[in-house]
């Protein structure tokens, strides 16, 4: 029984879950203390609230979770994708704010299309529009060896300056700073989930976004692409040697990538609730988001939906603890804690392996001594 234990606390799988809850534990201690600094009166029982908020109204409350996540799962499994062949996609925002555009414009304008197809049509082409953002960072790195982060921040103001542009010609609102938005005729249905989930704004965006999630698991671990994927990643010179295409590998997980992150932008401005793209200058924070996500999940698929799970309970808890008027300002700063431990996960892992080894080597100096 010993051994099977020992078996299952050294698997790769373990530790990575291990040091992400451990992650997230600190990162809850500290925003306890946030808390009682800021308002010592209420800091219990509005920690409290924040940690059950996903559950406050019920199934309302863990609608919005649901709901909530959708954007940050697809951005976070884009750089979680794109990390496995060694690139960090910080071009994220852009994408997400490209293929969010163009959902949102074919949404409103494309009135040719039917209203029971117009939302898939502008999700696959908001898709698109991502991977096409992607395709640019990933050109340059393949082919002249350009920094990923470098080209993919560039991308990321050009993308954002001419949404902008984009907005102000094309889907103007005239009464405000800000787009047009989608109507809920036209908006991603919600198929009976507004049934189980009655009054939260979840809607079939969801499961799409967990079946992608789904089949980039299933990409990376199940196919002879994937696995040239992270070959490449681990070494892209021996991928070379080896009859890989690491010219197509780079180019390909970037544009898979961006197309994800588009496809969450998509979802998100399509969701009839009335979002709509303001005219500011300032990125979109579900962009940068996806990355406590993609490593609270360590760059896996499937780790990416319960990591954007907890950043969505935690927000959606956040916004509850406003009823002891405690500013959402300080709500904001507890979440950013937590997203901040959230890059100490591989930190934990490495220390959690180096406690094994140091134990384990312990144990045998000691058996040895005692049969000398």
């Amino acid at each position: 029984m010993k051994n099977k234990s020992a078996g299952f606390f050294e698997k790769d799988s373990t530790k990575s879950v291990i040091s992400s809850l451990i992650a997230i534990l600190i990162g809850l201690l500290v925003g306890l203390v946030i808390i009682l600094i800021a308002n010592p009166a209420d800091a219990l029982e509005g920690f409290l609230i924040m940690l059950t908020g996903g559950f406050q109204e019920g199934m309302l409350s863990l609608g919005d979770v649901l709901a909530y996540s959708v954007p940050v799962m697809m951005t976070g499994l884009s750089i979680a994708f794109a990390y496995k062949t060694g690139e960090f996609n910080i071009g994220v925002p852009g994408q997400y704010y490209v293929g969010a555009f163009v959902a949102l414009l074919i949404g409103v304008k494309a009135t040719f299309l039917p209203d029971a197809i117009a939302w898939l049509i502008a999700i696959i082409c908001g898709g698109l529009a991502g991977a096409l953002w992607a395709f640019v960072p990933g050109i340059l790195k393949a082919k002249r060896n350009v920094n990923v982060v470098i080209s993919g921040i560039m991308m990321n103001y050009v993308g954002l300056l001419l949404v902008i542009r984009g907005v102000k010609t094309f889907i103007y609102e005239s009464t405000g700073a800000q787009s047009l938005t989608v109507s809920t005729e036209r908006a991603i249905p919600k198929f009976g989930l507004d049934v189980i989930f009655e009054g939260s704004s979840i809607n079939f965006g969801f499961v799409i976004a967990v079946a992608l999630c789904i089949v980039a698991w299933i990409i990376m671990n199940k196919t002879t692409f994937g696995y040239e994927l992270k070959a490449t990643g681990f070494n892209k010179d021996a991928a070379k040697y080896a009859g890989m295409n690491e010219t197509k590998a780079v180019i390909m997980s970037l544009v898979i990538a961006g197309l994800f992150a588009g496809v969450g932008g998509a979802i998100a401005y399509l969701g009839g609730t009335g979002k709509a793209i303001q005219i500011s200058e300032v990125l979109p924070p579900e962009g940068f988001n996806g990355i406590p996500v993609a490593l609270l999940g360590f760059s896996n698929p499937i780790g990416c939906i319960f990591a954007s799970l907890f950043i969505a309970y935690i927000n959606v808890g956040g916004n509850y603890m406003q009823s002891l008027n405690i500013a959402i300002e300080v709500i904001d700063i507890i979440v950013a804690v937590i997203v901040y431990f959230a890059s100490f996960t591989l930190f934990i892992k490495l220390m959690l392996d180096k406690f094994r080894k140091s134990k384990k080597h312990k144990t045998l100096a000691a058996k040895e001594g005692g049969n000398k």
